[in-house]
Parts: structure tokens; sequence; C-alpha cells
């Protein structure tokens, strides 16, 4: 080694030998807040206070890494969490949550996508009528309910253009309550299924979704769209989930147009698991059983033949089996490429 090779490496600065401590900072003063809405980065959070409650603009701290920040995440803040103009606080800890909402992005992808955390109830917008409803979607609506762990509700919505009742007896073997309106009708029975609740608007576009949020909150000012007379279909007029206040309490939680719901990342035991009865019955199944209508030995099939089980019911639950896999099992019901 030349001298200046030796000169060189002894004036290199040295490394720090400090270890890095495992301290982490406590946040149990950090203010409580729920994001209602995210854009480019920024979560927009309400914290409760004294006066009512008041918006927070945040940003996700680096030490959260990959975790997730969703809509209706309770979240813990630090910094400046007066809400006043120019100010940014920091959301520092995401809280457990007690419902996710997900899907995938088709029925290949296992990478699942949380939608909407902590709601308790969904609500499923059905037009019976221009749109024409599509069924092989409320199914996998369904689906996502029960996955989530959310109560579903059938809303249908231009029930003066069409009559609803072979639609509902569709669903009526599998529990699912509804709630009929019209445009410019009197929506106080969507109002009392939605009181005190966290409830998830979701539908295809045109449905009209929109309607019915400025029907229920004034001043909400959601964009209404039309349906395309050729194809069918509505226009995306909401573009970002959003959670709104309802008058006589409870929240609602806006969510854009969807044509595609993938769910690649629920397992056939997770969804009996919606359905008890059913649940009790399936335990004698030989393991790894998918409990469909081609599934060896399915106990279902032996409850259905002594009468100890719905027939309609275990055909309601397998037909939302099948819609899992991209497929109905229904000769009306519309083709997988016009639903998704």
């Amino acid at each position: 080694m030349s001298r200046y090779d030796e000169e060189a490496r002894y004036d290199r600065p040295k490394r720090r030998t400090r270890p890095r401590t495992k301290d982490r900072p406590s946040y149990d003063d950090a203010t409580t807040g729920f994001v209602f809405t995210r854009d480019r980065g920024r979560y927009a959070c309400w914290v409760e206070d004294s006066h009512g409650g008041h918006e927070v603009t945040a940003m996700k701290a680096r030490q959260l890494g990959r975790t997730s920040v969703i809509v209706g995440d309770r979240v813990k803040l630090d910094g400046d969490a007066t809400g006043d103009e120019g100010t940014l606080a920091r959301i520092v800890e995401v809280l457990p949550r007690t419902t996710l909402l997900r899907r995938s992005a088709d029925d290949d992808d296992p990478v699942e996508r949380p939608l909407v955390a902590n709601a308790d109830q969904l609500v499923i917008v059905v037009a019976v009528a221009n749109p024409e409803p599509r069924t092989g979607l409320i199914d996998r609506f369904l689906v996502a309910a029960y996955d989530a762990g959310m109560r579903p509700l059938l809303c249908l919505t231009k029930t003066d253009l069409a009559d609803p009742d072979p639609l509902l007896s569709i669903y009526r073997p599998l529990g699912v309550e509804s709630v009929a309106t019209h445009q410019g009708g009197d929506l106080s029975g969507l109002r009392e299924q939605l009181d005190d609740r966290t409830s998830v608007l979701v539908g295809h576009s045109g449905v009209g979704k929109s309607t019915l949020v400025n029907g229920l909150i004034p001043g909400a000012d959601r964009a209404i769209g039309v349906v395309n007379l050729v194809t069918g279909r509505g226009r995306h007029t909401s573009t970002n989930t959003l959670v709104l206040r309802l008058p006589d309490g409870g929240w609602l939680i806006d969510t854009p147009g969807i044509r595609t719901f993938g769910l690649a990342h629920v397992e056939p035991d997770q969804l009996i698991n919606a359905f008890p009865d059913l649940a009790e019955i399936a335990e004698t199944c030989p393991r790894g059983c998918t409990h469909t209508e081609t599934a060896p030995d399915c106990a279902l099939d032996e409850a259905v033949a002594e009468g100890r089980a719905d027939a309609d019911r275990v055909a309601s639950f397998r037909r939302l089996l099948a819609s899992r896999e991209g497929r109905d099992t229904r000769q009306d019901a519309v083709p997988e490429q016009d639903v998704t």
C-alpha cells in the first residue's frame, strides 16, 4: 500500500457507533379523529370537540411506512390539530378497525384493496330500471358485506318505473332487508335505516346514489349524472369517497360508481360464517369442502334432503359462492362481461 493510500485511509471520518434507540415516542395524549376523505396525499380528518367538531388536514407520518390509511379510519394526530387555516397535522397511528370493506382488482388478483374502515352497514343501491339491475354485481356486494362483517341493506331506486318485487324475491331467502325509493319520493324509510349508523353507499353508475345523498343531506351538492341510452351505463359523477354527517345522527359514506368488484380474497369458510344456520350444518362437511353444488358429500345437500335446511336459502348461498368465481348460476342473470 502506498503512503498516499494509507493517508487517505486514516483521513476517512469514522462511522457512527452510537446504537439506535429502540424507544418510540408515546402518543397517548395525541388528538383522536377519523378520516373522512383523501386528496393527493392529504387526509381530511374530523375531530370531535365541545362545539361539535372541526376539520383537520393531515399527512401520514413517515414512521407508518406502508400502513394504509383509508376513509373511515380512526387515527391519532400529532402536531397542530386545531384545524386553523394553513396548519398541518401528522397521522402517527391507525387505531384497530372494527370492520374493513375491501375488494380485489379482479377475480384472479389475490391482492386486496381496502376501501372503507369502521362502517357497520353496506347500502347496495340498485335501480329497478334505467339501468336494468345487474344481479351479479349485487351478489358481489353482498359477499363483500358478509366478509367485512357489515349489515347489508338493499336500497331500490326508480321504483316508479318498474315493479321491485321480482328483484326482491331473489334476495328474500338470504334475509336481506330492503327499502324502496323513487326520485322526489319520501325518504323517511331509508332515513330510519341510516340513523345512528355509519353506512357506505355502493352501486354502479347511474343508479341514483348522488340523488339519494342530496335528498338525505341538504347542501351535499353531489353531482348527478345521466344513464347512456345506448350502453345502459351511468357516468361516474362522484370521483372520490367522502364521509358526510347525517342530520339526525350517523354518517353516510358515498363512494364512486363501481363496475368491477373482485372477490379473490374471500374464502368459502369466511362467507358461510355469515349464515350461522348453514355454518352449523357445514361443520360436519368433509375437510376442505367448498359447499358448492358439485362438492362431494356436502352436508348442506343432506340437510336439504332431510328438511333441516331451506332449499332456497342454500341455493342463494351457493349463488353467492359462484359470484366469487366470476360466474352466475341464474339463467336470467346479466352476462358477467356486462356486470363488470
